[in-house]
């Protein structure tokens, strides 16, 4: 049996999740290797939300500070309405003052730069390969590549995900679950056209638009709409779509669709996977979107893969078998990360209804809901994390 000092963990996938666990493993002095399919870990048009929980996650492997310094602190959460009335506001930056952890909204492109810079050596992280299938004998697993060769670590880690080559080999073939929605991103410029720190959603019938200032004179955008699974958008049409589609909503949607190139819009149907009760066996274990999916209704799902992250690192770094260091991460995470994709499953059927009255009387429940409630959720996030 190795020692905890002396393992060398294989990773399948270098985002978020998978990046944040080798800053984990580099801290604890473990070795890491991490495979990415892409050639480049090139920037992506999309941004995310540092939730609270997920800053004292990165606070315990010391890399809160670096990555609240590439974003912009929130100061305010709403939920809105097309014409831009207020159906729920919370003064987030108050709460992050009274527990001095912040919520720090940023760009993926810079969040993932922070965590390459602290995942180890530059050959600690192989571009262009990605783990294609695995044998695990029980004293050592044997990983298959995209090029043909193999390499054989003491633990292997699936976090390359929602369509996972590692579950699938872990877990069998399982469907993924359609939302009803797709979504579209993108990142613009963004001076004037927005209040600094106010992060917001605007509900519509069967459609949403949100609104993140992620520093860097930049804004993050998301929109979604009730739509068959698979529809595309005509070559070079996505905006004028958008623009259509959102037409008549409140100041500033048509200048940030305005405002934004093209090729900085993506578009993604919104899936996610019912839970299950283990994502670990033998000496092959499972992180993120590839070991629980969720829809992004609650901005959980990078924020997830982080606490995750942190959490095996810290396993497989404490004393005692691989299969122990498993069977404790399964037992600090498996809940906590299944309950939060049932809830945000939940929130998105809702936020996307179509039904004037249906909607009429969600928005007005929604008001009705005093402010120290939403706080108080967001605490409860935080003390969760275990």
């Amino acid at each position: 049996m190795t020692s905890a000092s002396t393992r060398h963990v294989l990773i399948a996938g270098a985002g978020i999740g998978g990046l944040t666990l080798a800053c984990a493993l580099q801290r604890a002095g473990l070795r890491a290797t991490v495979f990415e399919r892409a050639e480049a870990l090139r920037p992506v048009g999309a941004g995310i939300i540092v939730q609270m929980n997920a800053a004292v996650a990165l606070r315990r492997i010391g890399l809160c500070d670096a990555v609240v310094a590439e974003g912009e602190r929130a100061e305010q959460t709403l939920i809105l309405d097309s014409t831009g009335a207020r159906i729920t506001a919370v003064d987030v930056r108050s709460l992050q003052d009274e527990l001095a952890i912040p919520m720090v909204a940023v760009h993926r492109a810079r969040l993932q730069a922070v965590l390459r810079a602290h995942a180890g050596p530059e050959e600690a992280v192989r571009l262009g390969v990605s783990v294609t299938g695995f044998e695990d004998d029980g004293a050592r697993v044997t990983v298959t590549l995209s090029t043909g060769e193999t390499v054989t670590g003491d633990v292997l880690v699936g976090a390359d995900g929602l369509r996972s080559a590692v579950r699938t080999g872990l877990l069998g073939a399982q469907p993924t679950r359609y939302s009803g929605y797709t979504s579209w991103r993108g990142v613009c410029p963004g001076a004037g056209l927005v209040e600094a720190g106010q992060v917001s959603e605007t509900w519509g019938p069967g459609a949403r638009f949100g609104i993140v200032p992620i520093g860097h004179g930049e804004v993050y955008w998301f929109a979604t709409l009730n739509a068959p699974a698979g529809a595309e958008d005509a070559p070079g049409q996505t905006l004028s779509v958008l623009q259509e589609r959102f037409a008549g909503w409140h100041a500033p949607i048509a200048r940030l669709l305005a405002a934004t190139p093209p090729e900085r819009v993506l578009r993604t149907d919104i899936h996610d996977r019912p839970p299950v009760r283990h994502w670990s066996r033998g000496r092959v274990t499972l992180l993120g979107d590839a070991a629980h999916p969720m829809t992004p209704n609650l901005g959980q799902g990078g924020c997830q893969a982080i606490e995750d992250g942190v959490v095996l690192g810290e396993c497989l770094a404490a004393p005692g078998s691989v299969e122990d260091a498993l069977r404790a991460y399964e037992s600090r995470r498996v809940k906590r990360a299944n309950a939060l994709v049932v809830r945000s499953h939940q929130v998105g059927r809702v936020a996307q209804w179509e039904n004037g009255a249906a909607r009429f009387v969600r928005d007005a429940l929604f008001r009705r809901v005093p402010q120290s409630a939403a706080r108080r959720q967001l605490w409860t996030l935080v003390q969760g994390l275990r």
